[in-house]
């Protein structure tokens, strides 16, 4: 392998093997049997042929929160990071880039133009992870649908070793199973996806006290399903640790975070959020008219990396009866010690199938949750057990189709959760494309599709 490739080849006892095999969540430690650092497109075929030959499983560790599973013992783990190509063109308004290129790097390029990608709430993630299982915008999904609704090449590497160039005209089952199909299907290693005139928009966030909660609630279940697609919004319980890194008002708190995303002007969004500011007296309110590339703003996810547990899953609905036991769940008398417990509100262009189809899981999906709780070990026992609550509590209200994305590494263990994710008749397709490309199931540390029979 060192002969074969150019970038650094690793086993775990050599100096820098850690930081390749370091991943967001420092809980899920990753014990691969070799390591290589791809340096090119190329290096990444010489990976794939020689775990061919020896009959290695292949995980991928691409930027930001890129998951493998389990721990991907005794595979070979090729990490992307180096691969940093950033093309932009405007007149086209389409960018194509490398697999270690995060979306914070795509927006320095493109905020000097008034472009804008579909980018999600953290933009320190990869674009190809995020993309490769679906790209939920926090601003424009609801106008544009997903980021994988928006590309138009890829460049991948398949279990044979081959490098294919692929579009939907090109190779339309491979195109359409890469984007939602996750890492099922090969190393993507470039991407081209559009980009589209956003050069700004109303967004921020109102934190309001955890007492302040269900009237704040209420005013956010009352408004979400009148919205446009031009206005995103979601809301998330935090419990925040006691940080100089935070505001003053959110350093050790309590609080209700509701995100707002609007596309249109700041009177217009500022009118949007009247109810909600009529509910309850914010802590903080950072809504206020933005340049795109402050998107982070809406979410201001963390960039650090932490032990966490977490688990998510789609709603049906957010009904009087589903915020009733929300609050009973995640509010001031829960004994609740996650961190974070979110839902999103989806809908729009979301639940439209594109012109370039694909094979995205979670159309039609009104809402969805998503829990995270972190700290030590003690508190990471005490934090999955309370998941477990949590998805036990909400188990009426959940729908089937979730986004591959927002899956914690322990959903979906089983064969029948990954199909009941994908929905029958989509697994099929998938499965059956699995035995063309990747026959004897390389790729297969992930929310695996396995191949057909």
């Amino acid at each position: 392998m060192r002969a074969a490739v150019e970038g650094p080849v690793l086993l775990p006892d050599d100096i820098g093997y850690g930081q390749e095999c370091r991943t967001f969540n420092l809980s899920r430690a990753l014990t691969p049997a070799v390591v290589v650092g791809a340096a090119s497109t190329r290096d990444v075929a010489a990976a794939v042929r020689h775990a061919d030959r020896l009959g290695m499983p292949v995980a991928v560790r691409n930027q930001g929160h890129q998951m493998v599973l389990p721990t991907a013992e005794d595979a070979l783990l090729i990490t992307t990071n180096r691969l940093q190509e950033i093309s932009l063109d405007s007149g086209r308004r389409t960018v194509r880039v490398g697999a270690g290129v995060t979306w914070a790097q795509v927006l320095a390029h493109t905020g000097r133009v008034g472009l804008a990608p579909i980018v999600g709430s953290a933009p320190h993630v990869g674009v190809v992870g995020y993309t490769l299982g679906g790209g939920l915008s926090p601003l424009l999904g609801r106008r544009l649908g997903y980021a994988a609704d928006h590309v138009r090449w890829m460049e991948v590497v398949t279990a044979d070793g081959a490098v294919r160039e692929v579009t939907y005209e090109s190779a339309p089952d491979l195109f359409w199973a890469l984007l939602g199909g996750k890492g099922n299907f090969g190393v993507v290693t470039r991407i081209e996806f559009d980009v589209f005139p956003v050069p700004r928009f109303y967004g921020g966030g109102l934190w309001f006290r955890g007492e302040d909660m269900r009237p704040v609630l209420e005013a956010w279940r009352a408004l979400t399903p009148a919205l446009g697609e031009d206005t995103t919004t979601s809301f998330s319980v935090q419990r925040l640790p006691d940080v100089a890194a935070l505001p003053e008002p959110l350093r050790g708190a309590f609080v209700l975070h509701i995100r707002l995303g609007h596309l249109g002007d700041g009177a217009e969004g500022a009118r949007i959020a009247e109810p909600l500011r009529a509910a309850a007296t914010p802590v903080l309110d950072t809504l206020a008219e933005r340049p795109f590339a402050e998107i982070g703003e809406i979410h201001r996810d963390p960039v650090r990396a932490m032990p966490l547990v977490e688990a998510g899953f789609a709603l049906r609905e957010f009904s009087a009866a589903t915020l009733d036991r929300f609050v009973e769940l995640t509010g001031p008398d829960s004994g609740c010690p996650l961190k974070n417990v979110e839902v999103r509100a989806l809908g729009g262009a979301l639940d439209r199938e594109p012109a370039r189809p694909n094979a995205v899981s979670s159309r039609g999906t009104p809402y969805m949750t998503f829990a995270v709780g972190s700290g030590s070990p003690v508190q990471l026992r005490a934090a999955s057990a309370f998941i477990g609550r949590y998805t036990r509590g909400m188990a009426p209200w959940r729908a089937p189709h979730h986004l591959v994305n927002f899956l914690s590494a322990d959903d979906a263990p089983s064969e029948a959760d990954v199909r009941d994710l994908y929905g029958a008749e989509r697994y099929a397709r998938l499965a059956a494309l699995k035995r063309v490309y990747d026959p004897a199931n390389m790729f297969r540390l992930n929310h695996n599709i396995r191949p057909a029979a």
